[in-house]
């Protein structure tokens, strides 16, 4: 038995660490008065419609997403300020039920991370422990969006996608990655949110990692 895990929203809080740097990145354009997490909100979004083929690394994604979000809030700005982003991810923080739940979950089934994100970020972000598997956009050359980061962790950890149970908290990499390969999809919707429209559904939905251990068959223990 696999699980494998989104990292950024899952297991480790990037939208509450990344207040700080798009404020920064706010003051520095002389924009102080837009709300920090209405704007990354923007900025997040154009990053998801950047995952698709052909691979562009995620540091160039989130220039370029910077840059549109800039002009969408009708600041001008230089989209290197990026790099605030880029330093914070050492601070980010593993939510608090993180890593009780994995230490119950790793005895039972092997671990994986499947992250749109480049090797060094990740580097730079305390997990707290080790993964088995370790599955990146940058590894893969591609995203979750349309599939083919999951198709690089079917053929590289586990080619049954019925022993494969993906944890994320993202309707729109995650599910619409994952779902339409068979895997089965836990999603953790930590913030209360709808699903959209035209998104799958999802096998299980969960507001923290907590209920995982009680997903997995009896025949892993």
């Amino acid at each position: 038995m696999l699980i494998s895990f989104d990292v950024y929203g899952t297991l480790v809080d990037v939208r509450g660490g990344s207040r700080d740097a798009f404020a920064a990145i706010l003051r520095a354009v002389g924009a102080p008065q837009i709300d920090a997490l209405e704007f990354w909100e923007h900025w997040e979004a154009a990053n998801i419609r950047r995952y698709r083929a052909p691979y562009t690394p995620y540091r160039d994604i989130c220039r370029a997403s910077l840059a549109e979000t800039f002009q969408h809030f009708g600041v001008r700005g230089d989209p290197d300020l990026i790099q605030h982003y880029f330093e914070a991810f050492p601070r980010f923080r593993r939510f608090p039920d993180v890593d009780d739940t994995l230490a119950r979950l790793s005895p039972r089934a092997r671990l994986a991370i499947v992250s749109n994100i480049d090797d060094d970020l990740l580097a730079a972000t305390d997990l707290g422990r080790r993964f088995d598997v370790v599955c990146t956009a940058e590894r893969a050359r591609g995203y979750k969006r349309d599939g083919t980061l999951f198709r690089f962790l079917l053929a590289h950890a586990e080619p049954d996608a019925r022993r494969l149970l993906h944890c994320g908290q993202s309707q729109h990499t995650d599910l619409v990655g994952a779902k339409p390969l068979g895997i089965r999809v836990a999603w953790i919707n930590r913030r209360g949110l709808a699903l959209a429209a035209g998104v799958p559904k999802p096998d299980h939905e969960l507001r923290d990692l907590r209920p995982v251990p009680s997903l997995l068959p009896a025949d892993s223990d």
